[in-house]
């Protein structure tokens, strides 16, 4: 016969088992003010660029600022945040690197120099 293992609805005198919760939880509303903030980031440093050429590399520099931006928020403030910068930075070049592919596919030559 097996033997009888209680629910936990009725108290048996053992200690309760621990519980362990993250100190800092991520939540959403740190996650979609990163997310924001770095769209608007993005935004700002891609209208520098007055041509492909300028938008990819204004691009490419202001998604480094915000990963490093994000590696702090990591050691030192919100996860949340820096997932949404992470995020975000990620559909960014994403954005830009299909800008790339399709200058390059239509006219057959590297448009980044």
């Amino acid at each position: 016969m097996l033997p009888y293992n209680p629910s936990g609805l009725f108290p048996t005198g053992r200690p309760p088992r621990p519980t362990y919760r993250e100190p800092n939880p991520v939540g959403g509303a740190g996650v979609a003010a990163g997310a924001l903030g770095t769209l608007a980031w993005l935004v700002l440093f891609g209208l520098l660029g007055g041509s492909l050429v300028g938008y990819v590399w204004w691009t490419l520099l202001a998604g480094v600022l915000a990963w490093l931006t994000a590696l702090v928020m990591v050691g030192y403030g919100d996860r949340g945040v820096a997932a949404g910068i992470a995020i975000v930075t990620a559909g960014g070049w994403s954005i830009a690197t299909a800008a790339v592919v399709t200058r390059w596919m239509s006219s057959g030559d590297w448009p980044l120099w």
